[in-house]
């Protein structure tokens, strides 16, 4: 008989580097569970397609870090909000701008498009939250309650309603309509991170750094359960399409929850680290998380996963009734959401609390749209991504194929599911992990061993040279600083000089320059990308800086007499522009690639186009 083949509960998909320096925000797609976009401290908004390694569209536009991202339930749209308080919205389709929004004082912490209407929501540092309106490009409403910074929104499945949560441990529920709140929800001893509406009844689950999560009914205006015990702050909650289940993303786990009464369904380990969105397509969980510049993505087969109370014929039971503790999912014990079959009504319109939110359109404002751009990384995919609205098919469509699982390192231990307790208390079942064998072999050992003591003479001669850098830096001498920087012949200590330079442009003087080009040809033929993107960061500086100087010193008419300072500076010009000359031509073959490389060196060529 055949040995039944095992496979992974839950695996990783991919790993990529999204950004040229941190991510600062990401999301995925809902609808379709494969589409991500990233916010990092470059200022841009890059969109991926999940498992696959190039980046489909860069969205620029934003001069600061972008600290928070959505996407319309479409997936046509794109909302981000930046570290200043601005707001951008992209047409994802038509790869263009379609508003800047103005208005908030501080950090934009959360957005959330209406599910119909064309409206954004946007909450900030500044503890207001406000309504725009797309079309009109202004703020329909503010909505002022909290005392601090608003962490997630989110509107209900019918348009009605907008809940938020904030750092002041509260979670209020705003009527769109009347434009205030209709209630507000203690219990959390702790900020509360995120909001989630049940996709059916008028239940609201909200988690917090308090390690709690509570379900809100929305009929009633009272809690229904709390589930303590998580093992950190929960910062990623998703209901089931269905409404049988909440999932939550805790620290390196999933974890699956019933709420009437609270129980925990299951748990499964996913060495996911702090997983900072879900999303549910073909019966798998996407999960998303990121560190620094790297956004890794992970899945975790439902089907593999226990959703619902199956075990009701356990026989510890409390003394309630079967039928009051696990009640008939078919039938909801509080109201269903009516959607509207058309677009929601305009909210209606108040008065305006501030110049900034009842000007019109301005020539700024058309200035900052003109800047913003939408480039298309990856044709291919973005074509295959973002059809044009009138073709027959989109793609990635509702009915995707899964992601083929992996199988089981072990193929002889099949997943055993825990029964989960039937008392009100929330008990644990055991993580669904096959036993793995102890690594204790002695090959296994050795491998680990291998290139130990080789890193060790790596970087303690690195610390070293980094020592001897550092005792002619105290000196305040920066080009022989440089000088023995390059002296000693190790890339690495180069570039660490050079990262530090390159967060102060002060400190560049047309000297430097002659020394730093010949190290940055280097770096931009490296096999390390760290290395080619500080690279590219020091050539965009001294091209900015230096390149209009340089050519107008050469372009110049000679002296009469004899001017030792000015034959210094032009033999030093005529140097920058020789070595400039032999970039230029690396810069031009790289251009054509693909990813945030690709996007730097295109943007270098430009630069550099006065030198042809």
């Amino acid at each position: 008989m055949a040995t039944p083949v095992v496979t992974k509960t839950a695996w990783k998909l991919q790993e990529i580097v999204a950004h040229a320096s941190n991510v600062s925000s990401l999301v995925l797609g809902k609808a379709s569970g494969r589409l991500l976009a990233t916010g990092g401290d470059d200022c841009r908004v890059n969109l991926w397609s999940i498992n696959k390694p190039n980046c489909i569209m860069s969205l620029t536009g934003h001069t600061s870090p972008v600290e928070s991202v959505r996407l319309n339930t479409p997936e046509e749209l794109i909302v981000a909000g930046s570290q200043s308080g601005s707001i951008r919205v992209w047409d994802l389709e038509a790869a263009k701008i379609l508003r800047t929004l103005m208005g908030h004082k501080a950090n934009i912490c959360s957005l959330d498009f209406h599910p119909y209407g064309e409206f954004v929501a946007s909450g900030s540092q500044d503890t207001n939250i406000k309504l725009w309106d797309i079309r009109r490009k202004g703020c329909v409403f503010r909505y002022r309650g909290h005392s601090q910074a608003v962490r997630c929104l989110r509107f209900s499945p019918d348009g009605k309603w907008l809940a938020s949560a904030a750092d002041d441990h509260t979670v209020k529920l705003w009527d769109l309509t009347a434009g205030k709140m209709m209630s507000e929800f203690p219990g959390h001893t702790g900020p509360v991170n995120v909001v989630e509406f049940h996709p059916n009844e008028y239940l609201l689950a909200s988690g917090s750094s308090d390690r709690t999560i509570r379900f809100w009914d929305l009929e009633k205006f009272q809690v229904v359960s709390c589930i303590e015990g998580e093992p950190g702050p929960v910062r990623s909650v998703l209901f089931n399409p269905d409404g049988c289940c909440l999932y939550s993303g805790c620290q390196d786990s999933l974890r699956v929850y019933g709420w009437e009464p609270e129980r925990c369904f299951d748990v499964v380990l996913v060495n996911w680290g702090k997983v900072a969105d879900l999303a549910i397509c073909n019966d798998q969980l996407i999960g998303v998380a990121f560190s620094q510049s790297n956004v890794s993505s992970y899945v975790v087969d439902l089907t593999r996963v226990t959703r619902t109370g199956t075990v009701a014929q356990d026989p510890v039971q409390d003394s309630q009734p079967l039928a009051q503790q696990l009640p008939n999912p078919s039938v909801p014990l509080r109201r269903i959401y009516e959607r509207p079959s058309t677009t929601c009504s305009k909210p209606q319109r108040v008065k305006h609390n501030s110049e900034s939110e009842r000007r019109s359109p301005s020539s700024e404002d058309d200035r900052d749209e003109r800047e913003s751009r939408a480039e298309i990384q990856n044709t291919e995919d973005y074509t295959e991504i973002f059809q044009p609205k009138n073709s027959i098919s989109r793609t990635p469509p509702q009915r995707s194929e899964p992601f083929p699982a992996p199988l089981e390192d072990d193929t002889t231990t099949a997943k055993e599911v825990a029964k989960p307790s039937m008392a009100m208390d929330v008990q644990f079942p055991a993580p669904n992990i096959p036993q793995q064998a102890e690594l204790v072999d002695e090959d296994a050992m050795s491998q680990i061993r291998k290139g130990h003591d080789t890193m060790c003479v790596v970087l303690t001669s690195r610390h070293k040279n980094l020592d001897t850098v550092r005792a002619v830096w105290t000196t305040g001498d920066v080009k022989t600083s440089v000088d023995s920087a390059v002296a000693i012949s190790d890339l690495s200590v180069v570039v660490d000089l050079l990262n530090i330079l390159n967060q102060k442009a002060s400190l560049w003087k047309l000297d430097l320059c002659t020394t730093v080009l010949p190290q940055v040809e280097k770096l931009l033929q490296s096999k390390y990308e760290s290395y080619v993107q500080t690279g590219c960061t020091s050539l965009k500086l001294i091209l900015q800086r230096f390149l209009p100087l340089i050519t107008d010193i050469l372009a110049a008419p000679p002296s009469v007499g004899v001017d030792i300072s000015r034959e210094e500076r032009l033999h030093k010009c005529r140097l920058c522009y020789k070595q400039l000359k032999s970039i230029s031509g690396l810069v031009k073959s790289k251009s054509g690639l693909s990813g945030r490389h690709g996007s730097a060196f295109r943007e270098l060529h430009l630069l550099m186009a006065s030198l042809d």
